[in-house]
């Protein structure tokens, strides 16, 4: 399996030596160039979600990937991943817009609001979770499965083949939501 890293910020080697533990084959994406192999999936990680947007526009990312993620391709948001991926964002533009969901940027407040838990992810069970500068989902729409609440927040949600985080999985050491993604999301 083949999946393509969104690495223009963000922890995005993190995710690579996540995936690569599981067994894929992983590339980075910096240029338009970058998405010509065939991928199977792709890792939108955390970042800052506005510069992500701005450089996904200067160079030229941000329709092909869109249009990937709109014709089926399987794809895993983190945290700045998951606002990129919402059709709303409160207080914000949305980037991609193709899952249905409403996010809230920054919603527990700047760098020292950021913490870790666990909680209770469909599919897998107690799955610990970091939040950095994180949001939450406010509002799903649609076909939209709601894979985990923490206090009361919607963290985790999958619309067809988008899995939206609002936390970082792969800061965690536990691989059982990259897990996931492969075996559920990418159906491998």
């Amino acid at each position: 399996m083949r999946i393509g890293i969104l690495a223009l910020q963000g922890a995005f080697a993190e995710h690579r030596s996540m995936l690569e533990g599981l067994g894929a084959d992983c590339v980075e994406i910096r240029q338009r160039a970058d998405l010509m192999g065939n991928l199977d999936a792709l890792v939108l990680p955390g970042g800052e979600s506005t510069v992500m947007r701005k450089l996904l526009t200067e160079l030229k990312l941000l329709y092909p990937i869109k249009k990937s993620i709109e014709d089926g391709m399987p794809v895993m948001g983190t945290c700045a991943g998951l606002i990129l991926l919402a059709e709303h964002v409160a207080g914000g533009e949305p980037c991609f817009g193709t899952m249905p969901v409403t996010v809230r940027r920054n919603a527990y407040g700047r760098q020292l609001g950021s913490f870790q838990t666990a909680g209770d992810m469909k599919g897998i069970g107690q799955f610990p979770m970091t939040f950095i500068r994180a949001p939450y989902i406010e509002e799903v729409c649609g076909d939209v499965e709601i894979l985990s609440v923490i206090g009361g927040k919607i963290v985790a949600a999958r619309y067809g083949s988008q899995l939206g985080l609002a936390f970082h999985p792969e800061l965690t050491g536990n691989p059982e939501l990259h897990r996931y993604f492969i075996e559920e999301i990418c159906g491998r």
